[in-house]
């Protein structure tokens, strides 16, 4: 199965390659057919291992560190979370093959949905905020920093780039005087708080329209966990925003970052994988334009 390359520093990963590996690390799954799969995914390589089984392997150097961060940290989240989430089965390790650490996890079933085609919005807006609230109540001493846990300012530089980049394939008037309104909220006052880092309609699968399983915690950590009302823009319709909030738990200050977190992603995101991931500029299209609408 052909993929485009979405680094310059990725390698190319094929079932041939898993095979291999499985057989030399997990000879007892040695048998089991191996698919690769489609996938959102910019970071990693995923396969499908039998019918219970998944592996995941980094495209690219910068990736590597995200599973061992997994291994650490799912068995703590997974138990206090109110979906399912990965579940590290195996872990692979370097050989003559591939060069890094790999990981197996349990398959989990589901679809990812699509942002302006979401079966049941509301349940789903309801669902993915209590996932928020829950994931905030997480004891958070000595849990690592998150990905995106820093004040919202420090991407002022990266997203006015990006902007710039982009010329006159966004209003750039206009996303410009939204970001500067988003950046000037008041920052998180409270301690820090464990957030997902990256709940895109990618990283979330859904069953019958209800939230089956949030995937992919190679951001997770602590910090202000506005980051996590991303959905908000990304994936839910306009009509349930407000449930999704109120579930969630977010005063004004932090929704106007949780918006201005939205646009940074989408901003960043869009001139960097416009040709190589199709699915995730149109996200980021998406989002710009509902930022946009909703102001107005």
């Amino acid at each position: 199965m052909s993929t485009p390359r979405m680094h310059a520093d990725e390698l190319d990963l094929d079932a041939p390659l898993v095979r291999r590996l499985i057989a030399r690390r997990f000879p007892h799954w040695s048998a089991l057919p191996v698919r690769r799969l489609a996938s959102w995914g910019t970071e990693n390589a995923m396969f499908r291992l039998g019918g219970e089984l998944v592996v995941r392997l980094p495209r690219h150097p910068g990736a590597v560190p995200d599973l061992a961060h997994e291994r650490r940290w799912l068995p703590l989240l997974g138990p206090r979370l109110p979906v399912a989430v990965p579940e590290p089965v195996g872990a692979g390790e370097p050989d003559e093959d591939f060069p890094w650490p790999w990981s197996v996890y349990r398959w989990l079933a589901g679809t990812n949905p699509v942002a302006g085609a979401v079966e049941q919005p509301e349940l789903l807006a309801e669902e993915l905020g209590l996932f928020v609230r829950a994931l905030r109540r997480v004891e958070a001493d000595g849990a690592p920093t998150g990905y995106r846990g820093g004040p919202l300012p420090e991407r002022d530089e990266p997203t006015r780039a990006a902007i710039a980049e982009l010329g006159d394939r966004v209003d750039a008037r206009a996303v410009t005087a939204l970001w500067e309104r988003a950046a000037a909220a008041p920052e998180h006052g409270g301690p820090p708080a464990w957030a997902h880092g990256d709940l895109s309609p990618g990283n979330v699968l859904v069953d019958g329209g209800r939230l089956g399983a949030v995937i992919d915690f190679g951001c997770a950590g602590v910090g202000d966990p506005a980051v996590d009302l991303m959905p908000a823009w990304n994936l839910l319709p306009a009509s349930v925003r407000g449930v999704f909030r109120e579930a969630a738990g977010a005063d004004d200050a932090e929704w106007a970052r949780g918006r201005g977190w939205a646009l940074s992603v989408a901003l960043i995101q869009l001139p960097y994988y416009w040709d190589t991931n199709p699915a995730l500029a149109e996200n980021s299209r998406h989002v710009i334009a509902e930022i946009l609408t909703e102001a107005g």
